[in-house]
């Protein structure tokens, strides 16, 4: 994976952005339990009413209490306290609220003096709770209880008093409830707005990424010279460029939304949790253990699987890309059985890994349920004693139950990922593979240019070549020079390498030893560009793409003329099949040329050709799938359109190079024989048992 973080550097911003929203979105998603414990807390159990100090005494009540009190605690309550008469302005308002005033002067809580809250609330807590007692006949002993049971009862009592002083509790607490709710909404809202907008921000940038990976991807196959594509099956780089990439891109979305995310809400929890009790962090522990223990096991299970998912996608794709290429040869020799057979043991093999793996995950999520239920279950019950002992509030035990619950899925968020990231770096790192594949085929660092007034002359020179791997030349020691205005044609036994020596003209491959020239220069010092600029090539299997006859042709010169494009075909002998076409030169070609034959498919395969206009023309065999006739029609035709051009065409048949000005002759990788037909028919022994395995002698003549 870290191979290819370069292509997440123009979305730096984009990702960024996406961290801040995520922390804002677990920011508020942390806060909702708090508040959530607030409305049991307050708004339920204390009538909203958050503390347990009164807020307005009158002066005789406040009296007798501070009788009680010790002389530091007087003081204390002495300075938070200070004296409104009924004469005064402010008195009006409490006047309003509190209604059973009656005229007393009173004392109002200043809140502005109050130095230590939590200590006046204690002491004014305990005060109250035991003048309430005395005032019902009880005597209370609140030596051995904690602060907080404590508060709590001190604000019963103090709600109590309000009431008794005529303030409206019950209107209070639907304010608090109502306006604590309103937070939690907007809070949600916000979260949910962030959620949203992290979402789509994670999506653009996974589509990005897939995107410029697939571009890449693309872009280095088309650098690829014969010796990379040695090293990938097409059905191996499709896979690459769509299901591997697919899978980076979907964990993108995942590690956008959720490895930022779930670290923030684990570690906010912790924080969280223990703020709220942590006598009962030993449960969260033990949670996590279990959990991480569990995914440990399926992910040791589970990723070997992973593994190997890929590659059977790869052998599927083969199956499917070769039964649909080679459907014809399927039919003819009846093995439709047999292929079925081969596809279905591929597609077997895949599903029973894709069922292996899903059941194993499908124990993730009622071991996740599990897990969560027995935390909430222990929380539950430890929390209930806890209650009862006035050590913890109901609140406050529901949100450590939520904070258990997000801690608990922060994990699992993390978990999930680990699963997820094997299966995306294998395929990472096959697609990585084809992006790190360096080129045997460069350009040189300083190119020369080609001789613009050149003929386009095709020199060899003591050239050799082995393929990658390969124990012996395929090309041994060959020299020969394909003259401008001259047809030189290349003639062997199969696998003698013809083919193997035209790749070498336009650095399909390069030589192993020795040099081939045009013009003069060393192809290998020329920038591959340049040098098929001048080349115009029809390839042993001819290559049509989906489109229409015009775009074809327009795929040698883009610039071309109508003109132009009906010429070419008249000189490739495709003028009379185009023209039977209701659409013309506008007739569509389908996938791989299939609406079209063999033989019309190499015509418009030499008219691309031409169409290009180039110095040097290579046909390697393409007439093989023409009639006699149309081949002697379009010989003719080419000779006359390339007569100042080089030619060098491969053939099977003599009859096709009979008439060349020079024959070179191949046998396993040597040039055993170079001449006219005249002179290899008495010097050359290998092109003598070609022709004579062809024609008569009457027509060798």
């Amino acid at each position: 994976m870290t191979k290819l973080i370069k292509f997440l550097k123009p979305f730096t911003l984009l990702i960024l952005l996406a961290v801040a929203l995520l922390y804002g979105q677990a920011q508020a998603d942390l806060a909702l339990p708090d508040y959530m414990s607030n409305i049991v807390n307050i708004g339920i159990q204390s009538s909203g009413m958050d503390s347990a100090t009164p807020e307005v005494f009158t002066a005789s009540d406040l009296g007798n209490i501070m009788l009680f009190m010790s002389t530091d605690d007087r003081e204390i309550v002495s300075a938070a306290y200070e004296p409104i008469t009924h004469d005064q302005s402010e008195y009006a308002d409490y006047a309003d609220r509190y209604t059973k005033l009656n005229g007393a002067d009173i004392y109002v809580l200043n809140k502005d003096k109050v130095t230590d809250a939590d200590q006046l609330e204690l002491i004014m807590s305990k005060n109250m709770v035991e003048i309430g007692a005395k005032m019902g006949g009880k005597e209370i002993d609140l030596t051995n209880l904690e602060d907080a049971l404590i508060v709590q009862m001190g604000q019963d009592a103090n709600i109590k008093y309000s009431e008794n002083l005529g303030l409206d509790v019950a209107k209070i607490q639907k304010n608090y409830i109502l306006k604590t709710g309103g937070i939690m909404l907007l809070i949600s809202l916000l979260g949910a707005l962030a959620s949203i907008t992290v979402g789509l921000i994670a999506a653009r940038v996974a589509a990005g990424v897939g995107r410029n990976l697939r571009r890449a991807v693309f872009t280095k196959v088309e650098s690829f010279s014969n010796a990379e594509f040695d090293k990938f099956s097409t059905a191996s780089l499709i896979t690459r460029s769509t299901n591997d990439i697919t899978q980076i891109q979907t964990l993108m979305v995942m590690m956008i939304r959720m490895v930022f995310y779930a670290p923030l809400m684990g570690i906010g929890g912790v924080i969280k949790a223990l703020d709220k009790s942590s006598h009962m962090s030993w449960i969260i522990a033990i949670a996590v253990i279990v959990l991480l223990g569990f995914i440990m096991v399926v992910f040791s299970i589970a990723l070997p699987k992973f593994k190997a998912i890929q590659k059977m996608v790869d052998k599927l794709n083969l199956v499917v890309r070769e039964n649909l290429t080679g459907m014809m040869v399927v039919r003819a020799f009846n093995t439709q059985s047999f292929e079925e057979d081969r596809f279905d043991k591929a597609n077997q093999d895949l599903t029973k890994t894709n069922l292996f793996v899903g059941r194993t995950m499908s124990f993730m999520m009622p071991i996740m349920m599990l897990i969560m239920n027995g935390v909430t279950l222990t929380i539950v019950w430890i929390g209930a004693h806890q209650i009862a002992d006035a050590t913890m509030q109901v609140g406050d035990m529901m949100a450590f139950m939520q904070y258990a619950i997000q801690i608990i899925m922060s994990f699992l968020m993390l978990s999930m990922m680990f699963i997820m990231i094997p299966r995306a770096s294998v395929s990472a790192g096959r697609v990585a593979e084809v992006l790190e594949t360096e080129l045997t085929i460069l350009d040189p660092k300083q190119p020369k240019a080609i001789n613009k007034n050149g003929k386009g002359e095709v020199e060899f020179k003591n050239v050799s070549f082995k393929f990658h791997g390969a124990e012996e030349n395929m090309i041994k020691n060959v020299s020969f020079k394909a003259e401008a205005g001259k047809m030189t044609a290349i003639i062997g036994s199969t696998g003698s390498g013809k083919t193997t020596l035209i790749n070498l003209i336009p650095r399909f491959y390069d030589v192993t030893e020795g040099q081939v020239l045009v013009d003069g220069v060393p192809v290998n010092e020329v920038k591959q560009s340049d040098l098929r600029a001048i080349i115009g090539y029809a390839p042993q299997k001819a290559s049509l793409f989906s489109g229409t006859i015009k775009s074809n042709l327009l795929f040698a010169d883009e610039t071309a003329s109508t003109a132009s494009l009906e010429e070419s075909l008249d000189i490739a002998q495709a003028t009379e099949f185009v023209s039977e076409k209701p659409e013309g030169i506008d007739a569509p070609i389908s996938q791989s040329g299939g609406n079209v034959s063999g033989g019309q498919k190499q015509r418009l395969s030499i008219a691309r050709a031409i169409v290009k206009k180039p110095k040097i023309y290579i046909f390697d065999d393409t007439f093989s799938a023409l009639d006699y006739k149309t081949d002697v029609a379009l010989r003719s035709a080419l000779k006359q359109k390339t007569d100042n051009a080089t030619v060098i065409l491969v053939a099977q048949r003599i009859a096709t190079i009979k008439n060349a000005d020079q024959i070179l002759v191949l046998d396993e990788g040597k040039l055993v024989g170079v001449g006219t037909h005249t002179e290899l028919m008495q010097s050359c022994s290998t092109y003598q048992e070609i022709a004579l395995s062809q024609l008569s002698m009457e027509e060798l003549a």
